[in-house]
């Protein structure tokens, strides 16, 4: 079986009904989505979602899932959502989708956050995966300017030959690092760079670790 399904499917074993359960976003986080919608229709799993993104609200809604906006809860149960690096730390890079604004709001309210990973994805040293940064559209060269100065290459993210534009319409500049060796002190930098809306380091939010194989699920406490 495909290990992002096998990590998928192993942790929406961890919803119960009556959860507020936050929807991550990407190719992992789909597979658990599509499997709670199996349980929602055969097994009547009472839950409602809270989407990471408008990809994920859809796929919710198309699988039978109802749906919650991040204004109607004091609290998310249960998020589950991918990562493009996490560390023994459980320090991770997020925003490979282009989702870690709205990531990151539903992850700073959720109770467990569980990250489902295929192989590949533990590092011991985050950067090598590009850093990715949403900053707003205007001035957008005067911010990779600034963001550069922290030691990178920041690349705007393309998609068709046109600047790739998030849920929220702004841009991602995509930071090749190589190798972040203070993750904490880079987030603090990033934030105060003026027209920056949010960065994907996410540091002190993941609790779980599932890590999809073609045979199991291994899965890690923090």
């Amino acid at each position: 079986m495909n290990p992002k399904q096998v990590a998928g499917e192993a942790a929406a074993q961890f919803i119960k009904p009556g959860m507020i359960v936050g929807l991550g976003t990407g190719s992992t986080a789909n597979f658990a989505i599509s499997k709670l919608g199996e349980l929602v229709k055969n097994e009547n799993l009472n839950i409602k979602g809270v989407p990471t993104s408008q990809a994920s609200e859809n796929l919710a809604k198309e699988v039978g899932i109802p749906i919650l906006s991040l204004g109607d809860v004091e609290f998310v149960d249960v998020t589950i959502d991918g990562a493009d690096e996490i560390d023994g730390e459980y320090r991770m890079i997020k925003g490979g989708g282009g989702a870690l604004l709205r990531e990151k709001m539903v992850a700073s309210v959720t109770k467990k956050e569980i990250i489902v990973v295929g192989p590949g994805k533990e590092v011991e040293i985050l950067g090598k995966f590009p850093l990715p940064v949403e900053i707003i559209k205007f001035g957008w060269d005067f911010i990779q300017k600034r963001i550069a100065k922290l030691g990178c290459v920041p690349e705007l993210r393309l998609k068709n030959g046109r600047p790739f534009i998030t849920d929220n319409g702004n841009y991602i500049l995509d930071c090749q690092f190589g190798s972040i060796q203070n993750p904490e002190q880079l987030e603090e930098n990033l934030n105060r760079i003026p027209g920056v809306v949010e960065n994907g380091l996410f540091i002190g939010l993941a609790h779980v670790l599932v890590i999809g194989t073609e045979e199991k699920a291994i899965i890690k406490n923090k």
